[in-house]
């Protein structure tokens, strides 16, 4: 078979990625579309995939991947019991006062909505109900306005904790914690971009008026107020990271913490959980989770399969083939991710590309830590580019506006943003080991 690109197995494995893509885009349910792909596979060799099964059960038997159903949990009582509304609050405060602060304080509430709910999704729902009709009150553009929002919620899957993390490293048998931490510097370098090309964009915007000065000595009370208002829901993910990078908690118990902190803080000190709204979280987050495993257990055995019939070794020779220069093959693979993100969610594009991909990112020299952060800068930008964009999406169903109108803005954060983080991350490694190196050398080699 060999580098042989229209080979018997490498031509069933194109046709069985074509099939679960175009199911995706076509709307059938995403669990049923890996069923497809996987059953594709199956009928066209002659591996027997009964004897798969129990493995498959088995790797689900993982306390890691419990994490999962918790922070997306976490999230969900997040958004019920108004935490957003404080964490905004804080990042109002914070900023300042200038004509851009609220555009760059809704980057800010984006990036710090991401270190509790871990998803994009969680991020536009929070922050995007709030601050897209604020920001137009402030003579922002509506559709600039939910660009913006879509844009900054990518910060959602960098800024840890993150569930596609989780899932990545679950799929490719890495530390959860040095996936988390690998997307920490491209998260920052985002949040600093963003913030430097709204204030770039707001001076050509004359309706947009700047909020009064009020002095040094007041912010800063206004700051403390803020703080003390929003002091349990920054605790949260200090509480959360702190414990796990401590090593007082693992990633799952340090979930189901995050998870019963909502709940009691919603509950009885800010007192804005219902019963009705714990049962309606309940029962979303567990629509999702159910989804999130049913994909998780077909993409097991899908890796499996695949690696029966050879088809990451085929994968290396046909990209080897092609050029065997690593900025090259990186070029490729980005390309790749880009389009995978705009066709399926975060979720889904993490299951299908990491263990796919893990082979080639090794033999041309990637570290895994390093394409952890690879694989989320790529999938958050493709969240956000049309055809499917789900996050852009999203975001113009919140902000009541049409695709149209937020484009544009949408567009000029991703070329003037997201791509240069992207390159960065991609070709400048310490921006994502750095961190793992300082705090887990004994995971990273020492560096």
């Amino acid at each position: 078979m060999g580098a042989d690109l229209f080979g018997i197995a490498n031509l069933a494995f194109y046709i069985s990625l074509v099939l679960l893509i175009g199911l995706i885009i076509l709307g059938v349910p995403v669990p049923l579309c890996f069923a497809a792909s996987l059953a594709f596979l199956v009928f066209t060799s002659d591996i027997a995939i009964i004897p798969q099964i129990p493995m498959g059960f088995r790797k689900m038997s993982s306390l890691t991947l419990l994490a999962v159903p918790f922070f997306i949990m976490a999230g969900g009582f997040m958004s019920s019991a108004g935490i957003a509304e404080r964490i905004i609050r804080l990042s109002n405060a914070t900023v300042g006062r200038m004509r851009s602060s609220l555009g760059a304080s809704t980057v800010v509430a984006c990036a710090m909505t991401g270190a509790i709910a871990g998803t994009c999704s969680a991020a536009v729902a929070a922050i995007g109900a709030i601050m897209i009709p604020t920001m137009e009150k402030s003579g922002y553009d509506r559709g600039y306005a939910t660009g913006l929002v879509a844009c900054a919620s990518v910060l959602g899957q960098l800024i840890p904790p993150s569930v596609p993390m989780i899932l990545y490293a679950f799929v490719s048998r890495q530390s959860v914690l040095a996936c988390f931490l690998s997307s920490v510097g491209p998260g920052i370098l985002l949040v600093v971009i963003y913030i430097f090309i709204n204030r770039f964009l707001v001076k050509k915007m004359p309706n947009v008026k700047a909020l009064p000065n009020i002095g040094f000595g007041n912010q800063m009370r206004e700051i403390r107020g803020a703080l003390r208002y929003g002091i349990l829901a920054v605790m949260m993910p200090v509480i959360i990271l702190g414990g796990i990078y401590g090593g007082i908690m693992t990633t799952t118990e340090a979930a189901a913490v995050a998870t019963v902190y909502v709940l009691i803080i919603g509950l009885f000190i800010y007192r804005t959980l219902t019963l009705r709204k714990i049962y309606s979280t309940f029962a979303t987050t567990s629509i999702t989770t159910g989804v999130v495993l049913i994909m998780v257990f077909f993409v097991i055995l899908i890796s499996r399969v695949q690696t029966m019939l050879n088809i990451p070794q085929d994968l290396i020779a046909t990209l080897t083939g092609i050029s065997d220069n690593k900025i090259v093959i990186l070029i490729m693979v980005n390309v790749f991710l880009i389009l995978l993100g705009m066709l399926v969610d975060d979720f889904t594009g993490t299951l299908l590309a990491a263990p796919l991909l893990m082979p080639v990112m090794l033999h041309i020299g990637v570290h895994p830590i390093h394409f952890a952060a690879i694989l989320g800068v790529n999938l958050g930008l493709g969240n956000v580019t049309p055809p499917v964009a789900p996050i852009l999406y999203l975001a113009c169903r919140i902000g009541n506006v049409t695709i149209e109108k937020v484009m544009r803005p949408a567009l000029t954060f991703m070329i003037f943003g997201t791509i240069p983080v992207l390159i960065a991350t991609t070709y400048w490694p310490d921006l994502s080991l750095w961190l793992p190196r300082l705090l887990m050398p004994q995971i990273m080699g020492g560096g």
